[in-house]
């Protein structure tokens, strides 16, 4: 129930830091070096716009004074940095001395907010208005999302020169329209086709979070506006992944409320989100036509398992089956994804390029079987914290917030299965929200022990 010292250490100097600008800051940042991809002028810069987003987080991990809490995920995520660099220092096999810095880099750079924001004291409005900055955002480019469809060519930005350049994709990356039109799947606010997908998770998920909680009926009807937006771009994308993660995360987030016996909201999640579901995808299908009806209708052809085994399944199997008897201690830093694409040699002959479709291949390539273990025990002191944040109800308000990361931690665990999240930048916002919460539920326990102890004298 986070009524410990224990559970929320006492932090050895008080933090004299602003509020949340920082974190506010380091988001809008973010945001800024996104868009600035969609000009051609800056396509030339994609690499050191990319490199940017990951490197501000490594300045502020050395550069912002002060200490505070420490989130329970801290212990393995050092456990997590200290296996890179053994790996970095002594692994036979590492392609090259810039991919595997970089490497290191990128994963210090991702897990950077678990120690940089317990050094500023967010407050629980501070956190509102973060999940109101990320909301309002994602709805923005959900928006645009929806454009690109209505309207095909006129909204849609420069396209990734990375994807221009590539014989990869061709037709994956368009949709036919009902109407019979080909176009890019929607954007959104990026540069890749598809990418308005997660946009739309964002706008459904943080919309819905923060319907349950306001009263006010104008923000309420723009969160569901924003959540039918964003799913509707989820379906349009045709990214199954992200549909069923988006699932997953509104079960889990009706099934906290119904053991925190709130079932008001409960039954508004589970038959407006379903009847949400239906409407949005009858929109979708009537502008996406068959190929929508195709696409997310081989989520259902069979029994779950076979689906997931022949769309990413085998890909765990061969990981577990072949590859950690081949790899137990990692394959060696800097051998796939963008890190080797970018910084690799790829004609080392001890150390050739090597594919990893979903995240756990990624940490066993990067780390074996000891990376694997400290990041998923990270996730899982992660998604326990939210849950003790959720069901602490002196924590008022952020305890709906800490039911919502606990859905969103849970989304993201099983999108580990499917995609290599915590090597994006969406891994680094998955950390960023994750310490933020903490670090809000933390000041308001102390300020309540505060006020406790006055009461008292």
């Amino acid at each position: 129930m986070l009524k410990t010292t224990q559970q929320f250490p006492h932090s050895s100097r008080r933090n004299t830091l602003p509020a949340w600008g920082w974190v506010h800051g380091f988001i809008l940042v973010q945001f800024a070096c996104q868009l600035l991809l969609l000009f051609p002028q800056f396509g030339v810069l994609r690499v050191p716009m990319r490199i940017a987003s990951f490197a501000i987080s490594l300045l502020l991990l050395v550069l912002l004074p002060g200490d505070g809490p420490r989130h329970p995920a801290t212990w393995p995520a050092i456990g997590v940095l200290v296996i890179m660099a053994v790996s970095f220092c002594f692994h036979p096999f590492m392609n090259s001395f810039m991919a595997g810095a970089a490497q290191c880099g990128m994963y210090a750079a991702i897990l950077g907010p678990l120690f940089w924001v317990t050094r500023l004291k967010i407050t629980p409005n501070g956190f509102k208005w973060l999940i109101f900055l990320l909301w309002g955002f994602h709805t923005l480019s959900a928006i645009f999302g929806v454009l690109q469809v209505y309207f095909p060519g006129q909204y849609q930005p420069f396209l990734s020169t990375a994807i221009q350049n590539s014989t990869f994709g061709g037709d994956q990356l368009l949709i036919t329209l009902a109407n019979g039109e080909q176009t890019y799947r929607p954007m959104g606010l990026t540069d890749t086709p598809g990418g308005a997908a997660s946009a739309g998770f964002y706008a459904l998920l943080l919309g819905v979070g923060i319907a349950l909680q306001q009263k006010k009926t104008i923000l309420r009807v723009a969160c569901i506006f924003s959540s039918g937006i964003g799913l509707f771009c989820i379906y349009l994308s045709q990214v199954r992944s992200v549909l069923v993660m988006a699932g997953v995360c509104l079960l889990c987030l009706a099934v906290l409320l119904a053991k925190k016996g709130e079932f008001g909201r409960m039954t508004a999640i589970i038959g407006g989100g379903s009847a949400l579901f239906m409407a949005t995808f009858a929109w979708a299908v009537a502008k996406g036509g068959e190929s929508t009806v195709a696409r997310f209708s081989s989520l259902f052809a069979e029994r779950a398992d076979a689906v997931y085994y022949q769309s990413r399944g085998h890909f765990l199997e061969d990981t577990f089956n072949f590859l950690l008897p081949q790899y137990p201690l990692g394959a060696g830093l800097g051998r796939w994804g963008q890190i080797n694409g970018y910084f690799g040699d790829l004609h080392n002959p001890l150390s050739y390029p090597l594919w990893a479709e979903i995240q756990w291949t990624g940490w066993l390539y990067d780390g074996g079987l000891p990376l694997i273990i400290a990041y998923v025990l990270a996730l899982l002191l992660a998604c326990q914290t939210a849950w003790k944040i959720a069901m602490n109800r002196q924590l008022k308000d952020l305890n709906l917030w800490g039911g919502l990361m606990f859905a969103y931690n849970i989304g993201a665990l099983a999108l580990t299965f499917n995609y290599p999240l915590f090597i994006s930048q969406g891994g680094m916002e998955f950390w960023l929200l994750n310490t933020a919460l903490f670090v809000a539920a933390y000041n308001e326990w102390m300020q309540d022990n505060q006020r406790a102890r006055r009461i008292r004298a």
